[in-house]
């Protein structure tokens, strides 16, 4: 079975919170990632904000073209809680 990213929420500065399709849900900083010429402009924090799930690739992806495999996102995610997402719902 390939993993994919089912869900996508911004949370702060370089932060993620994803959703995956074997039902993980996971925290990623990609603020140490965004290296080279297509994830640069993503240290604009305006960019990065646009992120976006893509349909055709099953992973997350910015207006420039840029994205992480959901395999490496699964690996470098720190895992979320339930008891995490509870008090996050009663948050926000």
């Amino acid at each position: 079975m390939f993993l994919h990213v089912t869900r996508v929420k911004y949370l702060e500065d370089y932060k993620l919170r994803l959703t995956f399709s074997n039902g993980a849900t996971k925290d990623v900083d990609l603020e140490d990632e965004l290296h080279g010429e297509v994830f640069e402009p993503l240290l604009n924090l305006n960019i990065f904000r646009q992120v976006r799930l893509n349909p055709n690739t099953n992973t997350i992806e910015w207006p420039n073209g840029a994205d992480f495999a959901p395999e490496f996102l699964d690996e470098i995610g720190q895992e979320v809680t339930p008891a995490t997402l509870a008090f996050a719902m009663q948050v926000g």
